[in-house]
């Protein structure tokens, strides 16, 4: 049965909604010929007036009003769509009925959550139904962990083309990233936090390196997060831990076990900072600090005395970058694919975003997931998927002709 909408904007007077919203009109229009998209929350004033602000005429991305705690709701909203995109954080406090109503409707799914706890418990509760009526749910469809997941996919087909072989092991290294944070980002930093230390099975869930692969699937070599600084010889750089590391690993190792695994049982990957253009003794001491401060910023947030002062005083949800802060920032992030014999035959590639990573590159990464899950077509199956595994190069396609961000090779 064909669906009133292509793509249901859900979340559209927040910070990101409203960008994401921006994009689909930019690209896409709001009079439903290129695609049939309307926006969607619990309040009708905000989304009225994001509407006007999309100049959208009588007629044209009429609201869809429901409230995130009405299961009911909720099922009958995703049963008008056919994929849902999703831009309400934190998602372990506001996401969970609306996941279970895509995966019970048939309805595609894609967030931009980072929240491991989450990500697995949905998983856990709604895979089979997911599974059985072929939705595909997709979470991570922003920087967190677009880039990771599909410039993997990228570097590693580019292994396979040049030498008919897979890298053994893929290393991603940040060269440079500007951009702020939204109130949104905080939030969920504060929940994870917050369930984290009550809960030491989701403290143990965070550590475990293939926390999101299937259950059952083969486990590689990878170990725990790295915590320290190190001198990668690779890059001939110093380097240290990268914030968003522990997320985006694990949906590269998921992404790998869903496709079979065609790296091999013994692939490994990791994340880090790199700081190639510095002096070494400057690099080694920026390295060290960088460390440090993430070290040190997640352990105050395990203080609940840190957290309440946190969400007094940090941005709040519905706030973030200003027009030029999102103009001026961007990001570049390296992967390299070693050779499994030949370091000569190594492979390198970039990926590049031309707006800040969290929030004007973010927003349209989630608007071309939605638009690429609608319109694409895909051979994957119902289920919790990832980007690399359920869109793959058609994602890759999209994202450099619509949203700024390039895959390139070295």
């Amino acid at each position: 049965m064909d669906k009133e909408f292509d793509v249901l904007l859900w979340g559209a007077t927040g910070f990101t909604g409203r960008l994401t919203a921006q994009h689909l009109a930019d690209r896409y229009g709001v009079d439903g010929e290129q695609l049939r998209w309307t926006i969607s929350g619990r309040n009708r004033d905000k989304l009225e007036a994001v509407r006007a602000a999309l100049n959208a005429a009588d007629g044209q991305l009429t609201p869809v009003v429901a409230d995130a705690n009405d299961l009911t709701a909720m099922r009958d909203a995703t049963s008008r769509a056919r994929v849902v995109c999703s831009a309400v954080g934190p998602y372990a406090r506001y996401g969970s009925n609306l996941v279970q109503a895509c995966a019970e409707n048939g309805t595609d799914y894609c967030d931009l959550t980072g929240e491991v706890q989450w990500m697995r418990a949905m998983m856990d509760a709604h895979g089979e139904a997911a599974e059985a009526s072929g939705a595909r749910i997709v979470h991570t469809c922003g920087f967190d962990c677009i880039p990771s997941d599909l410039g993997v996919l990228y570097v590693q087909r580019a292994m396979q083309e040049r030498h008919g072989t897979y890298a053994k092991e893929v290393k991603l290294r940040v060269l440079d990233f500007k951009g702020g944070f939204s109130g949104g980002t905080i939030a969920s930093m504060i929940e994870l936090m917050e369930q984290a230390s009550q809960d030491s099975s989701i403290r143990h869930l965070l550590a475990d390196p293939y926390s999101l692969n299937p259950p059952g699937a083969d486990r590689g070599l990878d170990s725990l997060d790295r915590v320290t600084p190190f001198y990668d010889d690779d890059f001939a750089a110093w380097a240290a831990p990268f914030i968003m590391g522990p997320v985006n690993t694990r949906v590269v190792r998921r992404s790998h076990a869903l496709m079979g695994q065609p790296y091999g049982p013994e692939f490994r990957y990791d994340e880090a900072i790199a700081f190639p253009n510095l002096p070494t003794p400057g690099a080694w001491a920026v390295a060290n600090a960088t460390a440090a401060a993430s070290a040190g910023a997640m352990a105050a947030m395990g203080l609940r005395a840190v957290r309440e002062l946190a969400a007094r005083h940090l941005p709040q949800p519905g706030s973030g970058p200003s027009e030029q802060q999102m103009a001026d920032g961007h990001f570049k992030l390296a992967l390299l694919a070693r050779h499994p014999q030949d370091k000569a035959k190594n492979v390198l590639a970039y990926v590049q975003g031309d707006r800040d990573p969290g929030y004007g590159a973010t927003a349209k990464m989630l608007a071309e997931s939605a638009v690429c899950l609608a319109q694409d077509g895909s051979n994957a199956p119902g289920g919790f998927s990832t980007p690399a595994a359920a869109m793959g190069t058609s994602l890759i396609d999209r994202l450099g002709s619509n949203a700024g961000v390039r895959f390139a090779l070295g």
